[in-house]
């Protein structure tokens, strides 16, 4: 069956065939229900393997609930997380974080969606001022919601600044392979090694079905995670199937990680963006907004063109003041879908 090339989200891509094979093989006679069968006792002994030891890592369905349930292990009621004014849990988790946790938000402008010390002190203070919610963590996401991402530096930078007045480091890792593709590093390097206390492990993104990880770095924090987990109602019966995708997108092919699937999906995804963003660049009328780290393609156009893009191309309208969109590939984006929509950029860009 053909479709038109899709830019929409990556969340659109299907099933990884590898994944496929691996929930299939999964699916081969009965084992114990609720994380107690053999496949999810391997994935969490790979996570370990990946992450470092001091990572325990509980399987959960959604992202907004890796988050969620994540952050919630980090907080109580009177306290405040510090996150970017794009960050997905204050744009597009339709307000789950505050309902859930009873904590209050505190967004930071950023640019490029990236927080540092200096933006984030301000915000400071007031510890210790009983009229006022507590920082307690910062969120930041790895890839962040424009693409962009933080250097291991800057991960450190942000990890020390937040112990020092005794916050804790969560990321959101929901595109986390993409962000170690485009930094050429591990994914321990970017969040174990570097500070990092809790992270939200994205898999949908990457080529799952679905599922994602809660992994904590702190033995503290991982406590009453499991409570947390089945009262937010993500405890997965059938958890192994959440576990044999994880195996097939974690393993170790033979090249030391340096070519598993996790990453060969994100390389493919993030070449793709840079393919798309150097093709429609020296179109009249077609203007880059930032040049792409990941896998995410900002472009301002005129609003008649992209009504007439969307017509035959599901892509979303990131700022409708500025006329800007996003653009966003996957593991299963080709270079003949990106031509094909380059093309049709062209056509209806010329077209005025």
């Amino acid at each position: 069956m053909t479709h038109a090339p899709c830019f929409a989200s990556d969340n659109y891509a299907g099933v990884h065939p590898l994944v496929m094979a691996a929930l299939a093989t999964a699916n081969d006679g009965p084992a114990p229900a609720y994380g107690a069968d053999k496949l999810t006792q391997a994935a969490r002994a790979r996570f370990k393997e990946v992450l470092g030891e001091s990572a325990e890592v509980f399987f959960v369905f959604l992202g907004t609930a890796a988050n969620v349930l994540c952050l919630q292990a980090m907080t109580r009621p009177h306290h405040a997380v510090l996150c970017a004014n794009t960050a997905h849990i204050n744009v597009d988790e339709c307000g789950a974080p505050e309902r859930h946790l009873g904590c209050k938000l505190l967004c930071v402008h950023t640019p490029e969606g990236k927080l540092s010390p200096e933006l984030l002190r301000p915000f400071l203070h007031h510890l210790g001022n009983e009229h006022h919610n507590q920082p307690r963590v910062i969120s930041i996401a790895q890839a962040t919601e424009l693409g962009t991402v933080y250097s291991i530096d800057e991960i450190r930078s942000l990890a020390s600044f937040a112990h020092n007045h005794g916050l804790l480091l969560h990321m959101d890792g929901s595109r986390l392979g993409n962000a170690a593709v485009a930094l050429g590093c591990e994914l321990r390097d970017m969040t174990n090694d570097a500070g990092v206390d809790a992270l939200s492990f994205g898999g949908t993104k990457n080529g799952l079905m679905f599922g994602e990880a809660v992994v904590f770095f702190r033995p503290e924090l991982a406590q009453d995670f499991p409570y947390l987990r089945k009262q937010g109602m993500q405890l997965c019966s059938k958890m192994r199937f959440i576990a044999a995708q994880f195996l097939a997108l974690l393993h170790d092919d033979g090249e030391g990680g340096k070519g598993g699937l996790w990453r060969k999906n994100a390389a493919q995804a993030n070449a793709m963006a840079r393919l798309l963003a150097e093709r429609v660049a020296e179109i009249p009328g077609v203007t880059i907004t930032q040049q792409p780290q990941t896998n995410a393609v900002f472009a301002q156009l005129a609003p008649a063109v992209i009504a007439r893009l969307q017509q035959r191309f599901a892509f979303y309208v990131w700022d409708v003041e500025q006329s800007v969109v996003r653009w966003m590939t996957s593991f299963a984006t080709t270079e003949a879908e990106v031509e094909q929509f380059a093309q049709a950029v062209r056509k209806e860009a010329l077209a005025g």
